[in-house]
């Protein structure tokens, strides 16, 4: 119990700040980081290299944020949620933009689930390509490999917004 509160306290706060960065809200991004470590707590016996711990936990709190996503992607509703407009945005452009939003989601979920994976690390956790391939077990030139598909692929799905 020691060496995983030490785990937590070494790497919860980069958990907590690449969760925020994907789900946009600190107080969701808490409830995923701890799912996140109950579910390592529980899977710790999964875990085959300690070396690589910050990898695997990054993955499972990559997974519980996009679970979160899709959980409430599908249940908005403008009655529970509609703040002002602020004064430079227009409404034109906020529905723009979480259309893109939504395209771009929708694109990433046709991703093979490596590339989407690989995607969401090195773009949006702004993992290394090295640091990729230890945390999914992979040659490098394997996870740039996958980069590059699904950057091609999401240029093609996203070419209607550019």
């Amino acid at each position: 119990m020691q060496a995983f509160a030490l785990i937590a306290r070494r790497h919860g706060p980069l958990m907590r700040v690449y969760a925020s960065r994907l789900l946009g809200s600190d107080g969701e991004a808490d409830d995923v980081v701890q799912e996140s470590f109950l579910v390592g707590w529980r899977r710790l016996g999964d875990l085959d290299r300690p070396e690589h711990v910050r990898a695997w936990l990054m993955r499972i709190v990559s997974s519980k944020a996009i679970d979160r996503m899709r959980l409430h992607r599908s249940h908005d509703d403008i009655d529970d949620w509609d703040p002002p407009a602020p004064d430079a945005s227009s409404p034109d452009r906020i529905v723009e933009a979480r259309l893109q939003f939504d395209a771009m989601w929708l694109a990433l979920n046709r991703l093979p689930a490596e590339q989407q994976r690989c995607w969401l690390l090195r773009e949006i956790g702004g993992y290394r390509y090295q640091e990729i391939a230890e945390g999914l077990g992979l040659p490098v030139s394997t996870v740039r490999g996958l980069l590059a598909r699904a950057r091609q692929s999401l240029l093609r799905e996203m070419e209607a917004w550019r």
